[in-house]
C-alpha cells in the first residue's frame, strides 16, 4: 500500500485537474478495487456479463470524472468506489429486469455468517439488496454506510470503526442491529 501522504497528494492532484494523477492513482488502488469487485461478483450468477475487471474499470472511469468530490483519503476513495460499483451492478440488474417480466416476491432468511450477507445463489438479486440499502439509508444513514463498507468493500469491523471515527464496540452493536433488520427486510424475487 502506498504512503498515505503520497496517496492524499495524488488525490488532491486529481481533484485539481492533473490528468496524470489518474494514471498514477489506478495502479496504487488496483488490487484493492479488484478485490472489492470480486466481492461483489462473488454473489452474481456465473454467466454474468460483467466481470470483476470490467467492473473496476467502469467504476474507476466514473470516479475520476467527478470534479465535485473532495477526496479525504484512501478509505474515502474506496468507500465511494464501493458505491459506484453498487450503482453499476444495480443499473445492470435493472436493465436485465426490464427485459424480463413478472416474478413473485418471497421473504428470505439471512444467515448470521461473518458478513456473507447472502449465499451465492442469491447473487442475481442485487436489486433487492439495493432496495433494502436505499430504505436503510433513509432511516439510518450510519447503518447503511456500515453495510456498504462491510459487504461491498470487505472491511473488518475495526476498519469500519477507524474509517468512520467510531469505537469498534459501537460498530459491532450497530452491526448486530443491521443483521436483524436485513433478515426482516431483504426480499428476493423468484425465490
Amino acid at each position: 500500500m502506498a504512503n498515505p501522504q503520497h496517496f492524499t497528494k495524488v488525490l488532491k492532484d486529481l481533484k485539481d485537474g492533473d490528468d496524470k494523477a489518474a494514471d498514477v492513482l489506478f495502479p496504487m488502488l488496483y488490487d484493492e478495487l479488484r478485490s472489492m469487485a470480486g466481492n461483489y461478483m462473488r454473489y452474481e450468477n456465473k454467466g454474468h456479463t460483467l466481470q470483476p475487471t470490467s467492473l473496476v474499470h467502469e467504476a474507476y472511469v466514473k470516479l475520476i470524472g467527478q470534479d465535485d468530490v473532495d477526496w479525504q483519503g484512501r478509505t474515502h476513495f474506496l468507500a465511494v468506489s464501493a458505491q459506484a460499483m453498487r450503482r453499476i451492478l444495480v443499473d445492470h440488474a435493472r436493465t436485465k429486469r426490464r427485459k424480463k417480466r413478472g416474478g413473485d416476491v418471497k421473504k428470505v432468511n439471512v444467515d448470521d455468517v461473518e458478513f456473507k450477507l447472502l449465499d451465492p445463489e442469491v447473487g442475481e438479486h442485487v436489486l433487492a439488496i439495493d432496495e433494502a440499502l436505499t430504505h436503510l439509508e433513509e432511516i439510518d444513514p450510519l447503518q447503511a454506510k456500515i453495510v456498504e463498507m462491510r459487504f461491498f468493500t470487505g472491511m473488518t469491523v475495526q476498519e469500519v470503526a477507524d474509517a468512520l471515527g467510531y469505537s469498534k464496540r459501537k460498530i459491532e452493536s450497530e452491526w448486530t442491529m443491521i443483521k436483524a433488520w436485513l433478515r426482516k427486510n431483504v426480499r428476493l424475487e423468484g425465490k
